[in-house]
């Protein structure tokens, strides 16, 4: 179970996020910031596990991340028409 460089991009993510949303925290004093920064970190943090965990080549590498890329597009859509829609029930 010797992977790569997954642990240390995991780590480095991990941190840089962590700094950064107490950062914003204390700057804005409003949380979609830090859920924006939390959500930037996963993708970064789960595109990197895949390409590590599976060896990808540079084909491979471009077509994960489109396919990522594209899925939570479609999820940041769906999921802003569902909170608008709640806003407008209000």
């Amino acid at each position: 179970m010797a992977y790569g460089f997954y642990p240390f991009v995991g780590w480095m993510i991990f941190w840089i996020a962590f700094v950064l949303g107490i950062i914003l925290f204390i700057k804005t004093r409003k949380m979609y910031n830090i859920f924006y920064l939390i959500s930037i970190a996963l993708y970064i943090f789960t595109v990197s596990f895949m390409i590590d965990v599976f060896s990808f080549a540079k084909f491979g590498i471009l077509t994960t991340l489109i396919v990522s890329a594209i899925a939570f597009m479609l999820l940041g859509y769906y999921l802003s028409r569902i909170f608008s829609d709640d806003k407008k029930r209000r």
